[in-house]
This record gives C-alpha cells, structure tokens and sequence, in this order.
C-alpha cells in the first residue's frame, strides 16, 4: 500500500470541509443527543422495530434525503439516498436500531427497568441505538459540508433491522442495494477489547448461520389407529395420544445440547446459541402441541465449520421429527461469509479518528460513573472509566493483540452482519468506545445493567456519537475529495475477490423471515406498550 498525499488545492478543501463538518455536529449535539435518547427509550426488538424505523425515515426525508420505506421486502428496513450535483463517488453507512428482549434498564445509577414496563421488555445493550445515532451524526455533517463546500458525491443511508439475528444486510446485498457504492463506512460501540477506538486490520467477523426449526404435528390422530375402542375420537385423558411439537423441540434441544462437543474442536472461538419461540401450546390442554420452534445461530470463524454445524442440527431436527409424530420445516434467517478487509480504508479511517482523538468524559459522566459504583457497594474511583476508553490504539497494534489469543491458522473472529457488505464494495469496520467502567479489585465484571444503563445516560453515551460521527464525516470527506484514495480502495478490494471468491450463501430471491413470531411489545388496555411477562 502507497500512501497518496492530495495536492495543495484538495489538501485545502478537504480541510476545511471536515472542519465544516466538525462544527456541524458540535452545534448539533444537543439535537443528536435528544434522537439518540428516543430510539434508546422505543427498544424495539428484532424485526419489529416499527416506530424507530419510521423516525428514521421521517427524519431523513425532512433531511432532504430520497427515502424507500420497507426496502427489501423488509417492513422495518429503508434505503436513502442523497446526491449533490452530478458525478462523484457513491458513498454509504448505516443504522441499527434493534433492541434485546430481557435487557429493560433505566437510564440511571442502579438496576431497574424503564418506567412501566418489565425487566424482561427490551432494552439496547451494545447500544444500537448511539451506532445509528452516530452514522446519522456523520451523514448529515457530511452532506452540510457537500453543500458548503460544492463538493459532489452521492451518500446513501441504510436502514438495517433485526443486526441481532444478522438479518437484514444478507437482504440488501442479494437485491443489490450495495452494487452502485463505491466504499461504505461500518461502524460499531466498542465491546470486546482490544477493538477499542480503532478499526479492524486483517481479522474480520467470521460466518454466522441462524435457522429456525418448525416442528408440527398436523395428524395427531394417524399416531394410534385404535387408541380408544368406545370413541371414534381420543376422549379420555388417559388415551395414548401423538408425542407432538413440543416432544420434538424438547429431543432437538436435548440432543443438539448433548452433542454440542462433538460438533467442532473446542478452539476457533464458534459458539452455538438457541431460542424458543413462545406460540403455539399456550395453554395446557389435553391434546398435542401443534407447532413448536426454536432458532439455532452459530458463529464459526470459517464456513466449513459453519456448515458441519448445520449437518448436525439438520440431522438432529429430523429425527426429533419422526420420534415426535410430527413433520419438520427449516426456515433460514442469516447465512453470512466471513468479511474482507481493506488496508486503504482502515488506515484513512484511523488517520481521522487520530485527528478527532478519543471520547473525553466529563464532570458529569464522572459522577454517574461513581454513583452506580456506590450502588454497588463499591468504593467509587477518581477515574472510574477504563483506561482504554479514553485511548486510541492503531489498527496494526489492535491486530497484534487480537492475534495474541487466536490460532495461527484462524483468519476471522466472533460474528456481524456488516460481513455481507465488504463483498459488494470496500468496506473499513471501526469502533469507538462506549463507556465501561473500570472493574474493581477482586470483584470481577460488573452486572449486564450497568453497560445498558451507561449506554441511556447522555453525559455518558455523547462522546461516543460524537467521536464517531466527526470520525465518519472526515473519512467521508476524505474520499469524496481525494478520488486517488478511492481507486487503490477498489484496486485492494478486486485483488482480494480475485484471490478469494466467495459467492453468496442464500438464493438471490430469499425473503427474511419477518412473519415468525419474533418477541414483540403487547399493548394493554389503555394503548401503553407492555410486554409478557411482567416482573417475577
């Protein structure tokens, strides 16, 4: 890779565009602030991010932005697309806004659930509501310098559901919402060291399957011809009836939990997660569950691995099937590559995150920091965030440290959706730290809340939005003005597709599966929002 230096007249008007840029989101943090702090409070789950996704939409055509509601056959996805004269490069980022079913947590200093609702209801965990927050953030201040400066370009905004099923993104690509861009900027809060304010190098997200399984026991009474002699139907509880779904499910969940050692080695960093779906057998009537399913998603850093995972659950599936009397559908959800890296948009991005620096916390974010400490019944620190937060640590000094941990023949790790895009286009992944508090001696990691709450709080979660938001304004600005940086972005990228194709894994007309019975808010007698159950 070769550095490219602008000329004296480009050096000047990218200059002085990002510092446009800058002072956009400085005068607008207070506003940025505000929308960040209403997508937190809506916490919609996957796929069922109703309210968050027409904000944004309302929000970006107000904007001035050309806005597809629903893009991809999605009802809670969006395209947007803004352009400023003719010509110049096409540049895209995203939003998240999804939320976690059981992570209800106010926006304070101890464990509670947002008003009126139960702990177990939503609630952002990593959050994606400050990650959509702060590409918005960049969005709009890049397209206020565009116009202040007569720079011309194309910005194109996403709006992508369901990140916590890798959902959405697989969608995008196959319709082709990515095929026109010519570098996309993927953002995410800080949550696993040491990929903290900097951006991924040469290890990317790996594969990340989710399928759903659909046991249903539509013959219940083809399982004993003569059950009962003195009925023509099984009238007495005591009569031999079907095993039905839920025997199924049970025997899937049992053998897949037996077997889990016996899928892959126990090294690679995969994992294996499931999930019931709460419909069906509601109540306890004396007949056989109709319909049970449950969601596996495995994270694996190779496909290989990925698709030896799926050998076994599909075997499992069918055999919990025929035990149970019941016939199996699969439904899949994600089926994602492990992602590309480029170096050319890895090193620009770190190049205008360095300019911006790290997230300072203030007097303010200081005090709630130790206040939830005191809750703890901890002794409350001077300087209670962790040290990494408030430093910056380069691209190649991130890898060095990531490597540390892995195998030498292991090329990806742990698991996101923004995998998908660095196949459509050049793609820079980047963090910039959420706040997380320093541990104290002896007293090991802090509970789940206290990241959820840290992530509601204003004084808090600001500096995140705005480092990354100045962060992804100046790499944009970088590429729209400095046209040589973009064709060695693209020149790195053919060369990697060239050496490593990787055709899609899903059929170009697959449908997300929006209609399953994903967790959603119920609304009670009065039109609230609330959600089942309520609080044990």
């Amino acid at each position: 890779m070769t550095d490219v230096l602008p000329d004296a007249a480009t050096a000047g008007l990218t200059g002085a565009a990002k510092s446009t840029a800058r002072a956009w989101i400085e005068a607008n943090m207070p506003r940025l602030s505000e929308w960040h702090r209403h997508i937190w409070e809506l916490a919609e789950p996957a796929w069922r991010e109703y309210q968050s996704a027409a904000w944004y939409v309302a929000k970006l055509r107000e904007e001035g932005f050309e806005v597809e509601a629903g893009s991809g056959g999605m009802p809670t996805a969006f395209s947007a697309s803004w352009s400023n004269g003719d010509g110049g490069p096409v540049l895209l980022t995203y939003a998240e806004y999804d939320a976690v079913p059981g992570n209800c947590q106010a926006a304070g200093h101890q464990e509670e659930p947002r008003q009126g609702l139960s702990e177990f209801a939503p609630g952002h965990t990593d959050p994606h509501s400050a990650l959509g927050m702060s590409t918005l953030a960049g969005l709009l201040a890049t397209k206020h310098a565009m116009e202040v400066h007569g720079i011309a370009g194309t910005l194109k905004y996403t709006g992508e559901p369901a990140e916590k099923v890798q959902g959405s993104k697989v969608v995008h690509g196959l319709c082709g919402y990515y095929d026109d861009v010519d570098a996309i900027v993927s953002f995410h809060p800080f949550y696993m060291l040491p990929l903290c304010n900097t951006a991924r190098w040469d290890t990317q997200c790996g594969s990340y399957y989710s399928k759903v399984y659909t046991f249903v026991c539509d013959q219940p009474e083809t399982w004993q011809l003569s059950a009962n002699p003195n009925s023509p139907i099984p009238a007495s509880h005591s009569a031999a009836r079907a095993p039905g779904a839920n025997v199924a499910l049970m025997s899937m969940y049992s053998s897949s939990r037996i077997m889990q050692d016996a899928m892959l080695p126990s090294f690679g960093g995969w994992s294996l997660s499931d999930a019931i779906f709460t419909h069906g057998q509601a109540t306890a009537d004396n007949l056989p569950a109709r319909i049970a399913q449950i969601q596996y998603s495995w994270r694996c850093p190779t496909i290989e691995m990925a698709e030896h995972v799926l050998a076994v659950l599909d075997r499992n599936a069918e055999h919990a099937a025929a035990m149970a009397h019941c016939r199996l559908e699969t439904t899949w959800v994600a089926r994602n590559r492990p992602g590309r890296t480029n170096h050319v948009l890895a090193q620009k991005l770190y190049d205008n995150l360095a300019d911006v620096g790290a997230p300072v916390y203030g007097p303010e974010a200081i005090a709630a920091a130790r206040n939830i400490q005191r809750n703890l019944g901890l002794e409350p620190m001077d300087k209670p965030f962790l040290d990494e937060c408030q430093q910056l640590i380069t691209p190649q000094d991130a890898e060095a440290a990531l490597r540390e941990h892995m195998a030498p023949w292991q090329k990806n790790w742990t698991s996101d959706d923004y995998v998908e895009m660095t196949h459509y286009a050049p793609t820079v992944r980047f963090y910039v730290s959420r706040p997380a508090l320093k541990p104290a001696p002896g007293n090991g990691a802090y509970p789940g809340w206290v990241m959820n709450a840290l992530g509601g709080i204003p004084a808090t979660i600001d500096p995140t939005i705005e480092t990354a938001g100045k962060t992804i304004a100046g790499t944009f600005v970088d590429l729209l003005t400095q046209p040589d940086v973009l064709a060695e972005a693209r020149t790195e990228y053919d060369r990697r597709v060239s050496e490593d194709p990787m055709p899609p894994l899903l059929d170009p007309d697959f449908m997300p599966p929006t209609e399953l019975a994903w967790p959603d808010y119920a609304t009670d007698q009065t039109g609230s929002r609330t959600w089942h159950p309520k609080s044990i």
